[in-house]
């Protein structure tokens, strides 16, 4: 049976992904807190952006190398590494996104879960 995540859990696990953005120069990295969010879909979401299919990659690698080597996870389910747009890590309590810079302004993560409170991470 899996141990039940702590809200302490969940931050650690926000601050290794945000590490491994930071790893790979990730632009504009923000971390939407929806812990008082009724019904969210998870504790964090972390959204980053990339200028290239290359650093896409790079980031979401940098992402899953950083949470393993802190915290000994695996994402749960990865998405989007095939199309180089959006690729989703996650860890369940914890949701990554790296996003193409078009594809984040198009899709608007940030307005859609307007209610969280919002932490911009200086580049």
């Amino acid at each position: 049976m899996a141990k039940k995540k702590t809200k302490a859990d969940s931050e650690k696990l926000c601050k290794a992904v945000v590490s491994g953005m930071q790893e790979l120069k990730a632009l504009d990295i923000v971390v939407m807190d929806m812990r008082e969010i009724k019904n969210a879909v998870a504790d964090f979401f972390v959204i980053c952006s990339g200028n290239s299919d290359k650093q896409l990659d790079a980031i979401a690698g940098s992402i899953d190398k950083e949470v393993f080597k802190k915290l000994k996870e695996n994402p749960w389910q990865v998405e989007g590494k095939n199309n180089k747009e959006w690729v989703i890590l996650d860890y369940i309590s914890v949701v990554a996104h790296v996003f193409k810079k078009d594809r984040r302004q198009f899709y608007g993560l940030e307005k859609l879960w307007g209610d969280a409170h919002i932490t911009e991470i200086e580049d």
